[in-house]
């Protein structure tokens, strides 16, 4: 079974959701050393299939795949019509239509059918846990089970249900943060606080993440107990990443000054650029995921397409700022410690 100790660069590449993360991507980071994730979030099984053959073909052998596991959809589901209702200029404007949300698991039990059938060297869980039935055949089936968690009794329960290792997310990192519960408070502790709080909770290996975007960030997570680093903005200026072209422009352009966490794209605490989107529906925008991002999907999708940076989901974490147009493997080896 896979083992984060065996990685010649203790650096993984964290899953991205939505297109970042490329089997390309995922390829060159194994070829530099490291490990990289696809992202099965927000895509079919079959496409989540076809990128696994396509990290294959590519020669790399040590790779993940990263699952959003079902929860609650959060108590703010009543208040997603008045959200959709105060969107509708919006959506005029770009001559969308918003839909009605519906409940989705985002195709959970096909993805880990596929993950069963055709395993991957490692399994990682985003937004909870997977049922104890779940982690019994995946770890019949070879594979290492990862859990993201954002506090101390996250940890514990991620221990209790068999897991193999943690990712300790901060609260600098980019995008998602990765509650269990939707309608929990945004995560604020610090991550050396939160990792060491983490440490002394349980025994499983930790892998530290959140605003780490240089070799020394990389390195005092190291030093203090982690068995790698795990970062997401710092590679998503690479050629080989999937980021859109309005969000790959975002990242180097002054006119953003802050990053923000808001549920307002989403329903989901999440961390990305404040633009125009997040000063007019931040303080509006309900607890209630997937339906706060069924319905604001489609906005968002138009205004990537026009180019329109101000009115799409710009995910980035608080170091943005130090992101670098370079290949993965030049962008590893100024991460990796010495």
């Amino acid at each position: 079974m896979f083992s984060f100790h065996d990685l010649a660069v203790p650096i993984v590449a964290a899953p991205m959701a939505g297109g970042p993360s490329t089997p390309e991507l995922v390829a060159a980071v194994a070829r530099a050393g490291g490990l990289g994730f696809l992202a099965a979030g927000y895509r079919l099984a079959d496409e989540v299939a076809a990128q696994i053959r396509a990290v294959r073909t590519a020669g790399a052998e040590a790779f993940g795949v990263n699952v959003f596991v079902p929860a609650n959809p959060g108590p703010g589901v009543a208040a997603v019509g008045a959200y959709r209702q105060a969107l509708r200029p919006m959506a005029d404007r770009y001559g969308v239509t918003l839909p009605e949300p519906v409940p989705d698991d985002d195709g959970w039990r096909t993805k880990i059918a596929l993950l069963v059938d055709d395993p991957v060297p490692v399994v990682s869980f985003t937004f909870g846990l997977p049922g104890a039935d779940v982690v019994e055949a995946l770890h019949r089936a070879g594979s290492a089970l990862v859990a993201t968690v954002t506090g101390a009794d996250e940890a514990r329960a991620a221990a209790d249900r068999g897991m193999d290792a943690l990712v300790v997310q901060g609260p600098l990192a980019g995008g998602h943060r990765a509650t269990f519960d939707v309608a929990a408070p945004a995560p604020g502790q610090k991550l050396a606080d939160l990792t060491a709080e983490v440490s002394r909770a349980g025994t499983l290996p930790w892998l530290a993440a959140g605003g780490l975007m240089t070799a020394v960030d990389v390195a005092a997570v190291i030093t203090h107990g982690a068995v790698a680093a795990q970062l997401g903005t710092a590679f998503l200026r690479c050629p080989e990443a999937g980021t859109s072209a309005v969000h790959r422009a975002a990242l180097a352009d002054p006119r953003f000054e802050e990053t923000v966490v808001t549920r307002c794209f989403s329903g989901r605490w999440a961390r990305g650029l404040r633009n125009d989107f997040v000063e007019r529906y931040d303080t509006l925008a309900p607890a209630a995921y997937p339906a706060v991002n069924q319905v604001t999907g489609p906005l968002r999708r138009a205004a990537a397409a026009a180019g329109h940076a101000e009115h799409t989901h710009l995910w980035a974490g608080a170091g943005w700022r130090r992101g670098r147009d370079l290949p993965v493997k030049e962008l590893i080896a100024h991460l990796a410690p010495h």
